[in-house]
């Protein structure tokens, strides 16, 4: 994960912005994109401020941030909100991945009492996922092999095998280990291709809401149009767990074709909130990346103490 400079007003409007409900989602999202991209106190105070929000969708972003940022003086507040059987799985459930994704063996006492007693099956699977990913840095003294090309820190390192077949077999068994599929589904991502990506398409009839949440994550990172109408079609089901509708938006979004854009207008009135958000959020990233710049440039490269006025 990258990090810039940022002066202290710089820094402070991020903070402000990120926490103002008044903003819309999508300014709000450039604002925790740019701090993602920070260090020190003030940064992960604002991003742990806003696991708490009234917005799942921001709120588990934050989530994601701090485990993106593998930043371990979060890890008393991560605790805090998988523990909080008040907050949307989704948030909780980012919060396991956070933990797993620090990667430290103190986090293994509470992520097994979760995934021993936690009511959410999403959340039981992460920490599963993150427990493995614990142990697997902890058994490999170099963490290459989980190095992603996409920048990411993901919740399981892809699989050493690489025969397209052989990964295919295992991420679509549904006796497999979510850990092991997880690898597998990297390890397709990875690779690329055709063939790749329908094995990857083919996993988002998948029984688990994790997993399915997951692949249209990958999906949307690999940016292929094969994949746009498998992903309209989770968009379009109401049915589908939030978490999977929303990650199937934000990979429309990435994709940005003019079949996808249109459908984003459309569920940007969705009744779920965390579907119409992630809609209205990949819009907004959509007319950045048209003017030719980052969703988050202009706070990282230009904000100033009139704009937070």
């Amino acid at each position: 994960m990258g990090s810039f400079g940022a002066t202290e007003e710089t820094v402070k409007f991020l903070c402000e912005r990120v926490l103002d409900e008044k903003q819309p989602i999508s300014e709000r999202f450039r604002a925790l994109f740019s701090l993602r991209n920070l260090k020190g106190h003030l940064p992960r105070l604002a991003l742990i401020q806003a696991t708490r929000d009234s917005s799942n969708l921001l709120a588990h972003e934050a989530a994601f941030a701090l485990g993106q940022m593998q930043d371990a003086e979060a890890i008393p507040a991560l605790e805090s909100i998988l523990n909080d059987f008040s907050l949307h799985p989704i948030v909780r459930h980012e919060a396991a991945e956070a933990l797993g994704a620090i990667g430290l063996e103190t986090n293994v006492p509470l992520l097994k009492k979760s995934l021993s007693s936690d009511p959410a099956p999403e959340v039981r699977e992460t920490c599963e996922l993150a427990l493995h990913r614990i142990e697997e840095m902890k058994n490999n003294d170099s963490d290459d092999r989980g190095a992603s090309p996409y920048l990411s820190v993901d919740p399981a390192g892809p699989a050493s095998c690489t025969s397209i077949s052989d990964l295919r077999d295992v991420l679509l068994d549904e006796q497999k280990g979510m850990y092991e599929r997880y690898a597998a589904l990297f390890a397709l991502r990875n690779h690329g291709g055709d063939e790749a990506i329908s094995a990857i398409v083919d996993s988002l009839n998948a029984k688990s809401a994790l997993l399915r949440h997951e692949v249209a994550y990958v999906l949307g990172q690999m940016q292929n149009n094969a994949a746009s109408s498998t992903l309209i079609r989770v968009l379009k089901d109401v049915a589908e767990h939030p978490m999977v509708r929303h990650e199937a938006a934000e990979a429309l979004g990435s994709i940005a074709d003019e079949g996808s854009i249109a459908l984003l207008e459309e569920f940007a009135k969705d009744p779920e909130p965390i579907v119409s958000q992630s809609c209205e959020v990949a819009l907004s990233m959509l007319e950045f990346e048209k003017s030719g710049k980052s969703f988050e440039y202009l706070f990282m490269q230009a904000p100033t103490i009139e704009e937070a006025a």
